[in-house]
């Protein structure tokens, strides 16, 4: 698999990083295959979050095996100094691991959730204590809608965060607002030598109200191999990114790696995906 250098981290990062929301509420079983899939396929990055149900339980055990080939983060989704600070170790504790590699704050989507998380008080104190303290290796940022570039852009000249998970896929990119917000936020990340990842490759739209909900995605991914090679191959020929988190699913993960091996030029990709009428935005209707 490709590896590309995420940012100033100097760390040579898959270019599919293990989306671990998939381990949310799947088995130990389950996981083991899911996880023993993504190291053979090359995978080294592995994404987590206290958020994620059971997935940090899940991922725990590999540690005492793998914890020095592979570059782990995991996140808090809290806002407050003493309750992220408390959440931070939990993770440790789960993950059976004294350090991580990437500490983000998640989910910061629009200002004011970025007033509260790196306000005073805020959960960016803990993730600095952590870093001092040898908890934590490095800290970032994620987010999701359509607010989260412009929003990744004015965290980044609050502080100097190490890496940015924004958005990205050619129906975003279509929106000229998005894009413009998406293409400033680019051009402050290589400024300041962060590493770039990204989200929602291959999500194809909201879940129709009536739809049978086969997969743990909280949006209708793409499920055939034509149009995930399609997406994969669109946002991995943006050299910016340096990497892309796999979908929330574990039956999606051999795909996405089939997708990465078999990329196609990216011109052909978008024809491939503007062919579908139903392709829209996930952040339209989100359910949190």
């Amino acid at each position: 698999m490709e590896t590309r250098r995420l940012g100033r981290l100097e760390h040579r990062s898959s270019v599919l990083i293990y989306g671990a929301a998939a381990l949310s509420d799947v088995t130990q079983d389950v996981a083991d295959r899911a996880i023993q899939d993504a190291l053979d396929g090359g995978i080294n990055h592995l994404d987590v979050a206290a958020d994620y149900g059971d997935a940090e339980l899940r991922l725990g055990p590999w540690m005492p095996e793998i914890r020095d080939r592979v570059f782990l983060a995991t996140k808090t989704g809290r806002r407050d100094r003493e309750s992220a600070w408390r959440e931070i170790n939990a993770s440790l504790e789960r993950l059976q691991t004294g350090r991580v590699d990437l500490l983000q704050l998640h989910a910061v989507g629009d200002l004011a959730e970025l007033d509260r998380a790196v306000g005073p008080g805020g959960a960016l104190e803990a993730a600095l204590r952590a870093q001092d303290e040898g908890l934590v290796g490095a800290v970032g940022i994620t987010g999701h809608g359509d607010q989260a570039p412009a929003t990744h852009l004015e965290a980044l000249r609050r502080h100097p965060f190490a890496t940015v998970l924004t958005p990205l896929n050619p129906v975003l990119w279509r929106d000229e607002r998005y894009r413009a917000d998406y293409q400033a936020l680019v051009a402050e990340v290589r400024r300041q030598d962060a590493g770039l990842m990204t989200i929602k490759t291959v999500a194809r739209r909201n879940w129709l109200p009536d739809a049978e909900r086969d997969r743990t995605t909280w949006y209708e991914p793409y499920e055939d191999q034509a149009r995930i090679t399609a997406a994969v191959s669109w946002v991995l020929a943006h050299d910016e990114v340096t990497g892309l988190a796999t979908a929330g699913d574990v039956g999606l993960l051999g795909l996405l790696l089939e997708a990465e091996q078999r990329r196609i030029d990216p011109a052909e990709a978008e024809r491939r995906l503007a062919a579908d009428a139903e392709y829209a935005s996930p952040f339209v209707a989100m359910p949190f």
